[in-house]
């Protein structure tokens, strides 16, 4: 009888070997969390799609941020859901539309404890529901939007945020932002580009969340779920433009553009955990069909083998206590 000549399974012997020899690691400060607040409401309201999320009150939102800075996050991405909404997204850059008010109050709660993100988009604002203005024939017009992607990037650096998430997915928004970013003197403000954001399936929960008045799709700006080579290409860009950040979008169906990504530029990839993916596993979870705590660490160390330098997820602070507690 032969015996193997190697015998790997040594380093799995004991958990703390295999602690030891873990390859790769996720810790608090790698983990950021997206927040919705609401206008118009005083008490947290819960979305259905998503147990355990809710809508913030302006109160609940500065209770919540407080919470995060003790966990030691990376930081908040805040989303703003407006009582009212027109064609061209007016409240985005109000300075006392909901999210540049939500901004200013969690800036003012937390300070450099955590990186205060802001989504920089028009979806939630727009009473169509699309992410920019639209032509007459109902197509989203890349340039005029650019206009206005410029505006709500200035309001939201004069509310405090730290860093800008650029989501729209279109044509040149890295470059028009950074530009009026710096002609404004905000030339420390960080722009995060949502760089190969995928058209999906995955998405149907958060347009609960912001109560989305969304009218047909986003394939026409969204990337194709098809296309992998086309995602490193669209992060080049944005970095050329002056992304000090790249993100991939849904992230466990595009581990393999996470990857490439990650490979292909020089700067900080992250990557966004979205509802759809939030929501499969709590529904899972809740029929007893799979361990919750196992598959919510599992899902997000995968998204940092993959790749990712952070990530996006609604389980920052669930994860952050429990890997705070193996400490």
């Amino acid at each position: 009888m032969s015996f193997p000549e190697h015998r790997p399974r040594r380093l799995r012997r004991t958990s703390a070997v295999r602690r030891l020899a873990r390859e790769t690691h996720l810790v608090p400060s790698q983990l950021v969390l997206p927040m919705f607040v609401r206008e118009g409401i005083s008490e947290p309201s819960p979305i259905g799609s998503m147990p355990g999320i809710v809508q913030h009150s302006m109160d609940s939102l500065r209770r919540a941020v407080a919470e995060a800075a003790e966990q030691r996050i990376g930081g908040v991405m805040l989303f703003g859901v407006p009582e009212v909404r027109d064609a061209v997204g007016s409240g985005a850059d109000d300075p006392n539309g909901i999210l540049n008010r939500a901004t200013e109050a969690v800036v003012a709660e937390v300070g450099d404890a955590l990186v205060v993100q802001t989504d920089l988009c028009l979806d939630e604002f727009t009473d169509h529901g699309h992410c920019g203005v639209l032509q007459a024939d109902g197509s989203v017009d890349n340039d005029a939007t650019l206009e206005r992607y410029t505006a709500m990037g200035l309001a939201q650096a004069r509310a405090g945020s730290a860093m800008l998430g650029l989501s729209g997915m279109m044509d040149g928004q890295v470059g028009a932002v950074r530009e009026a970013l710096d002609v404004e003197g905000f030339t420390d403000t960080l722009i995060l580009a949502y760089s190969a954001k995928y058209a999906g399936a995955f998405y149907g929960p958060f347009r609960e969340a912001v109560d989305s008045q969304l009218k047909g799709d986003r394939r026409s700006y969204q990337l194709d779920p098809g296309n992998g080579r086309e995602g490193v290409r669209e992060a080049l860009l944005d970095v050329e433009e002056g992304a000090d950040v790249v993100m991939v979008k849904p992230a466990l169906p595009y581990l393999d553009v996470l990857a490439d990504v990650r490979a292909s530029v020089d700067v900080p990839v992250w990557a966004y955990q979205v509802s759809g993916e939030y929501a499969m596993v709590e529904a899972a979870a809740a029929h007893g069909w799979i361990d919750r705590r196992g598959a919510i660490l599992e899902s997000l160390l995968g998204i940092r083998r993959a790749g990712a330098d952070a990530i996006l997820t609604y389980w920052a602070l669930e994860a952050a206590r429990w890997l705070r507690a193996e400490l």
